[in-house]
């Protein structure tokens, strides 16, 4: 069982920055791809950003360039840096887990057994 809190969340303008973080209670973190989701008011969940466990990162193409995932493995610890925030960055952002090693399978989110509670991220105009 793999257990994921966020953190970091909160209120920030437009333009400016934030680091989420997530920690895993799972043993063997490094066998993992961890994954970044997030849902705005009256949308769907999205996919935002992956890490495999040896590093190769994916995006979405809403916030490449913006926004960078990263994890330390011997820390159990995966973490979103987003850096020049609009509006319609604001949303709950989800940490998510998975040990499949199909990259295919890390963009929706069937593709994750474990999910976070979530951390809101509210970016003011």
């Amino acid at each position: 069982q793999v257990q994921l809190v966020e953190s970091g969340g909160g209120l920030v303008q437009a333009g400016g920055s934030l680091r989420l973080s997530c920690v895993s209670s799972g043993r063997t973190f490094s066998n993992y791809a961890m994954g970044w989701f997030r849902q705005a008011p009256g949308k769907e969940r999205e996919f935002v950003a992956a890490i495999r466990g040896n590093g190769i990162t994916y995006y979405g193409d809403s916030v490449k360039g913006r926004f960078t995932i990263s994890r330390v493995n011997n820390q159990h610890t995966a973490a979103l840096q987003m850096n020049s925030l609009k509006p319609e960055d604001t949303a709950v952002y989800y940490c998510a887990a998975t040990s499949s090693g199909y990259s295919g399978t890390y963009f929706s989110l069937s593709g994750y057994r474990y999910w976070g509670q979530g951390t809101q991220v509210t970016v003011s105009s």
